[in-house]
């Protein structure tokens, strides 16, 4: 009953986009083989660029994953998982799994797990609670200038950690003209609403004209300024960024796009071709990325991701704590390792490649950032921060007079009551890299002074 429920609650109606249903993997005699023999053997003999062979020939049972990864355990288990949480993987996905096992990211995030059957009480199906924030079906209004159409529930890949999993693979169908209409008059008569994010499934996975019905429906309300799309195509179905798409999108502008690159492993030629094409037509892109465990739940690999996307113009815009969705509780991490990742980038890597790290809040309390505390103590003069080097240093509210310095004879070391009551300005810590390389510059300039700005 829930399933039959849901879509139906999603705004989505019977009505199919113009695109050919998916089928299962063809292959005449399915070779015992890699993953990568096996790709190539599909490239040779398939379409492989054609998006929507690799729409039709996605990895939906287990025998069609066999014919990629051998020797997967053909249980009850996995049966049982997909028979709850559908499986979806594209061809071009799956020929980047590098391991068979779960300790690889892309297998971990694209293959079903056992794990997934486990639910512990503080886990819903709807944590976010969208169908209470839902005025006409297929939209969401949460905050008082943005919302969000569900356009279909189609996704090119059913991520193991998708925050709809009680839709996903359900059914598959796109907004109908008549939901679409309704979407559009709540628009009108809700004016306050200038930024519209249209979200699915993947609305990246409709056809063109689809696409465009949405976007010049939506884009017909006098008061949207701004059309989003959220869409994972480009990491998980990259061929579907074709010319004609990317002409046809430059037409809405100011349009954005952010995409959902997980681990860098995702990051291939082939993604970054498509983030290359959806820039060169003037489209922003940012990124969000889920903290998963088993995924990237270590700084160095955030670290990697936000450096390689901003190499291919796509600026890293939130990471998300995992949410309370039931079949994804082997995915969570704890809190504190998101904080910690977030320290560790800190002073690593350019502001421009930092997302914020947040909690989509349970009983849809929204998007709430969590950060290290870098406020140390507070008094009506002065505000003490710390850095990422571990520096404490005093900030002088608006009518502060007395300078640090008159009193720094008088205290020896200073402590933070000393920064906060403006009796120091600075607490250094020791041996910091920044530190050595100012005692090895010291000797060379002429402090307070621009010369050494200039000398050759």
């Amino acid at each position: 009953m829930q399933q039959q429920f849901i879509p139906s609650l999603m705004g989505i109606e019977e009505e199919q986009s113009s695109d050919p249903p998916p089928s299962t993997l063809r292959v005449e005699e399915p070779p015992s083989a890699p993953v990568q023999e096996q790709v190539t053997k599909s490239k040779a003999l398939l379409q492989w660029n054609d998006w929507r062979w690799q729409i039709r020939n996605r990895i939906r049972t287990l025998q069609d994953l066999s014919s990629y990864v051998p020797g997967l355990s053909n249980s009850e288990n996995l049966h049982a998982v997909i028979a709850k949480y559908p499986m979806a993987i594209t061809p071009y996905y799956a020929s980047l799994i590098r391991r068979i096992d779960f300790s690889d990211p892309v297998f971990r995030m694209s293959v079903p797990n056992p794990q997934e059957m486990c639910d512990p009480p503080c886990l819903s199906e709807d944590p976010l609670e969208e169908h209470e924030d839902m005025p006409v079906p297929g939209l969401i209004h949460r905050y008082r200038d943005r919302a969000l159409v569900i356009a279909t529930t189609t996704c090119s890949m059913y991520c193991r950690h998708c925050t709809r999993k009680r839709i996903a693979g359900t059914r598959e169908s796109s907004i109908s003209p008549r939901r679409l209409a309704q979407v559009v008059e709540y628009l009108r008569a809700t004016p306050e609403i200038s930024d519209v994010i249209i979200s699915g499934g993947d609305p990246l996975t409709m056809s063109d004209a689809m696409i465009e019905s949405v976007l010049s429906a939506i884009r017909s309300v006098p008061s949207v300024q701004i059309i989003r799309i959220g869409t994972r195509v480009p990491v998980v179905l990259p061929m579907r960024i074709t010319d004609e798409l990317v002409q046809m999108l430059r037409k809405y502008h100011p349009l954005w796009i952010n995409t959902h690159f997980n681990h860098p492993n995702e990051l291939t030629p082939e993604s970054a071709a498509a983030c290359t094409k959806l820039a060169d037509a003037g489209i922003p892109l940012g990124n969000q990325s889920v903290l998963l465990r088993g995924v990237n739940d270590q700084p160095q690999i955030i670290e990697q991701l936000c450096r390689g996307l901003v190499r291919i113009r796509v600026r890293p815009y939130y990471l998300y704590q995992c949410d309370l969705v039931r079949g994804v509780e082997h995915f969570r991490t704890s809190v504190r390792a998101g904080i910690e990742i977030m320290e560790y980038l800190r002073g690593r890597v350019s502001g421009l490649a930092i997302p914020t790290f947040v909690v989509d809040a349970p009983h849809g309390g929204g998007k709430i950032p969590v950060l290290p505390n870098y406020v140390v103590s507070m008094s009506p003069t002065h505000t003490v921060l710390r850095n990422y080097e571990g520096l404490l240093v005093n900030y002088p509210e608006p009518g502060v007079e007395t300078a640090a310095d008159e009193f720094t004879e008088q205290i020896g070391t200073p402590g933070v009551w000393e920064l906060s009551s403006g009796r120091a300005s600075v607490i250094l810590p020791a041996k910091t890299q920044r530190g050595q390389r100012r005692e090895k510059l010291r000797p060379k300039r002429n402090v307070g002074s621009t010369a050494f700005l200039f000398d050759a």
